[in-house]
């Protein structure tokens, strides 16, 4: 799985990274690489953060690894918005683009990548790190319906709901992370 995150909005969407930012932005992106770099070491995705340099960068985007991470600041005068709808609508479908900024999502979403919100992948991020390789996000919870007398629901008549394709493949990309 490519997850592509807009670097600087999960910063800023984050109570503990945003905190760093504000004291120091290159601490606040260090911050974040770090935990991402442990993140694809316990999950083994491919991850690409892409930063604004559009105010400040160079004349040519600035493509590093650190960490294992693809790190991208783009060009002065691109936003990184931009770049990930362009990196995205290049890359074959399944790719994850995490961000909060509803514009960049709808982009994403119809070149075939899945959005999600940086609000929630930080939370996912956190509870990854927390519990390690131990099953984070593959782990069954415990369901204490399931001794109960509860038989089920009842079986209907007519077609069932199915969820589109986009819900699918929402889900899928959920249960990957």
């Amino acid at each position: 799985m490519w997850i592509v995150i807009d670097g600087y909005n999960l910063i800023r969407r984050s109570p503990r990274l945003s905190v760093l930012d504000r004291r120091d932005m290159e601490e606040g992106r260090d911050a974040l690489l770090a935990s991402l770099a442990a993140y694809r070491r316990l999950k083994g995705h491919r991850i690409t953060v892409v930063f604004d340099g559009w105010e400040g960068g160079g004349m040519r985007e600035q493509v590093t690894t650190i960490g294992g991470l693809q790190v991208i600041f783009t060009r002065r005068g691109e936003q990184a918005d931009q770049a990930i709808v362009r990196f995205v609508g290049r890359a074959p479908t399944g790719a994850v683009v995490v961000t909060s900024d509803r514009t960049l999502a709808e982009d994403a979403a119809r070149t075939g990548a899945v959005a999600l919100s940086a609000e929630e992948f930080h939370e996912r991020l956190d509870r990854a790190l927390r519990e390690g390789d131990e099953g984070g996000f593959y782990k069954e919870e415990d369901d204490d319906e399931s001794d109960s007398e509860y038989p089920g629901p009842r079986r209907g008549k007519g077609p069932t709901r199915r969820p589109s394709k986009q819900v699918k493949r929402r889900i899928t990309a959920l249960k990957r992370l």
